[in-house]
C-alpha cells in the first residue's frame, strides 16, 4: 500500500466524523415550541456541516432539508457545483416567524419556506419546510385561502398550457415516478393550485414550478398527517422580517425579487414600532443586513437598558 492510500483514508477519517454526525441532525421541520407569535421570535438554530468529497450544495440541500437558494445565500461565495471539501459551511435552520404569522399554514414566497403552526396538549408547534414556487411569469399567488381537498397518491391532469408546450405529454399522468405532483396533494380553494410533493426533488428552494407550492417528498407526508381540511392558508410576500430573542431585535433578510420595497429603512423603522420596539435602531447594521440578503437572522439593535452601550 502506498503513502497515498493511507493519506487518502486519514483525511476521511478526518472529514466522516463531521459529517455523518451533522448529516442526520434535526432538520429544519424539527418542532418548536412557541412561547409567542406575535411579536415575532427567533426559532431554531443554524448548524455546521463539514462538506464531504465530492458533494455539491444542492446534494447538501437536498440532504440536510433545507432549500438550495436558501443554502447558497447563507454561504455566498461558494461554487455550488464544487465546493472544497473539508470547509464547514452554515446549515440555515434559524428563521423569524412571519408578521402576522397564526395557526394554519403559512408560506413566504420571498424566503421559499412554509410555516405550519398548531396547538397540542395547548403548546404551540411551529414546523418548516423549505419549498419550490412558481417560476417567473408563472408566480404563486398571494392571498388568504384554505385547504379545500386533499388526495394520496393523486393523478396529474396536465394543464392545457404545458400540453401545448409539449404534445407529446399525455392528458392524466398516473400516481408514480413520472407524477410531478409525488404522492400527496393538498388542494387550495382558489386559483386550481395547491401544495403537493415532486418527481423532482431538487427543485425545491427555487422558483420553477407553474405555481404550485412543492415540498420535499417526505416533508410532503410529514405535512399531510399533521393538516386538515379547512386549515387556514395564508400566501404573503415578506423579504424583511424583524423579530425578537431576549433583549435583541433580529432582521432576517431576502432578496426582494418582486421589486417591491423602495424605502427598506423607513419599512422596518415602522415595523419595529409596530412590534412595540422603542430603541433606536443602528441603521449601519440594517443596511448591511439588507445589502448581504443572505436569510440568516442578525442582531441589529438591543434594549438600552441590557446593554452597555446604546447600539447607535
Amino acid at each position: 500500500m502506498t503513502w497515498r492510500f493511507f493519506e487518502k483514508i486519514l483525511l476521511l477519517a478526518f472529514l466522516l466524523p463531521a459529517f455523518s454526525a451533522q448529516a442526520w441532525q434535526p432538520r429544519l421541520k424539527a418542532d418548536s415550541v412557541l412561547e409567542r407569535l406575535d411579536p415575532p421570535p427567533v426559532i431554531g438554530k443554524h448548524r455546521p456541516y463539514v462538506i464531504g468529497p465530492g458533494e455539491t450544495l444542492m446534494e447538501i440541500a437536498r440532504r440536510a432539508g433545507v432549500g438550495f437558494l436558501a443554502l447558497t445565500r447563507a454561504n455566498p461565495g461558494l461554487d455550488p457545483w464544487g465546493p472544497p471539501a473539508g470547509l464547514e459551511i452554515e446549515l440555515p435552520y434559524s428563521a423569524i416567524l412571519p408578521h402576522g404569522t397564526g395557526p394554519g399554514i403559512t408560506i413566504n414566497l420571498a424566503e421559499l419556506r412554509l410555516y405550519y403552526i398548531w396547538s397540542e396538549d395547548d403548546i404551540s408547534r411551529v414546523r418548516i419546510y423549505p419549498i419550490g414556487i412558481g417560476q417567473e411569469g408563472l408566480e404563486t399567488p398571494e392571498g388568504t385561502f384554505y385547504l379545500a381537498n386533499r388526495a394520496t397518491n393523486p393523478s396529474w391532469t396536465v394543464p392545457a398550457s404545458i400540453r401545448q408546450q409539449n404534445p407529446e405529454m399525455p392528458g392524466v399522468v398516473p400516481p408514480g415516478p413520472d407524477n410531478p405532483l409525488g404522492g400527496y396533494w393538498l388542494g387550495l380553494s382558489e386559483h386550481n393550485i395547491g401544495i403537493h410533493g415532486t418527481n423532482r426533488p431538487y427543485g425545491v428552494g427555487r422558483r420553477v414550478s407553474h405555481g404550485c407550492i412543492r415540498l420535499y417528498p417526505e416533508d410532503i407526508h410529514n405535512l399531510a398527517e399533521l393538516s386538515q381540511t379547512g386549515s387556514a392558508v395564508s400566501i404573503i410576500y415578506q423579504p424583511f422580517k424583524l423579530g425578537l430573542s431576549g433583549d435583541a431585535l433580529y432582521l432576517e433578510a431576502h432578496p426582494d425579487y418582486l421589486e417591491r420595497i423602495d424605502a427598506p429603512l423607513s419599512l422596518l423603522e415602522q415595523q419595529a414600532l409596530a412590534l412595540g420596539w422603542t430603541q433606536p435602531l443602528d441603521t449601519n447594521k440594517l443596511q448591511a443586513v439588507i445589502q448581504k440578503a443572505d436569510g440568516i437572522p442578525h442582531p441589529i439593535s438591543q434594549a438600552l437598558n441590557s446593554a452597555k452601550t446604546p447600539l447607535r
